[in-house]
């Protein structure tokens, strides 16, 4: 199975954190699986993170060491991405988690989030 990580599931998942579920968890930590974080999410943080409205467990430029240690792989935005995010509905206004969405659905990847406003896009949740 292919999964790609919502923001913060990445981030509790980094910080350990018990916002995390068990099955979440599970899943992240399963070796048999491919996972990704979205270039998206690290431009997400790197802004919230700027303007002091999120705080992080570990410096924002070690995020990428963890990346590397956790077997995750960055998963770019394309010229598709961003051509299927153009057709997506507006049954949610938040432009990180828009091209998430997107990027989920143009991968075949299933989406380990917790965020219920995700539902209506018909993309497989996992949490």
């Amino acid at each position: 199975m292919k999964i790609l990580l919502d923001t913060h599931a990445f981030l509790w998942f980094l910080g350990g954190s018990s916002e995390l579920s068990e099955r979440a968890k599970t899943l992240i930590e399963n070796p048999k699986y491919e996972k990704y974080i979205s270039i998206a999410s690290f431009w997400e943080i790197a802004i919230k993170s700027s303007l002091g409205k999120l705080t992080l467990d570990v410096p924002f430029a070690k995020l990428k060491t963890e990346v590397i240690k956790n077997n995750f792989q960055i998963l770019p935005i394309t010229f598709e991405d961003t051509l299927h995010l153009s057709a997506l509905p507006f049954h949610h206004r938040d432009p990180f988690d828009r091209i998430i969405i997107s990027q989920a659905k143009k991968n075949g990847l299933a989406l380990v989030s917790r965020d219920s406003s995700f539902d209506p896009y018909d993309v497989n949740l996992l949490w």
